[in-house]
């Protein structure tokens, strides 16, 4: 799935296949846990996450990966050391299945990404 016209977060889920559906469950509820604050949106087809009408998380099934979008340059950057061996893109983390989701970084990334303030990209 690249994009979605799903109407929210549940029927975006819900068009999924398992084990799809789990992983990207999981990270929806991350984002719930790690983003207190934040509004919870589909936007551009996909789920994200908002502070102060500002985008700066979403994910999503591609069509060879899992996207973890992260619109904070100062948080990629401080996690540089934890990314350096992860497939990147401009503000994006890709996982090849998912299976290979890594939880506990994205759980870090998010706890950083709420912790710093300021202008995201």
């Amino acid at each position: 799935m690249v994009s979605s016209n799903a109407v929210d977060v549940d029927a975006y889920l819900a068009e999924l296949p398992e084990p799809d559906r789990a992983v990207l469950s999981r990270l929806r509820d991350l984002c719930r846990d790690e983003l207190a604050g934040f509004e919870e949106v589909m936007a551009y087809g996909m789920p994200g996450y908002r502070r102060d009408g500002v985008m700066e998380v979403a994910f999503a099934r591609q069509k060879r990966h899992v996207s973890v979008y992260l619109m904070r340059e100062d948080v990629t950057a401080a996690l540089a050391d934890r990314l350096a061996d992860q497939d990147m893109g401009r503000g994006c983390l890709r996982f090849r299945s998912p299976g290979a989701v890594d939880l506990d970084l994205v759980r870090d990334l998010l706890r950083a990404t709420a912790a710093t303030r300021g202008p995201a990209r």
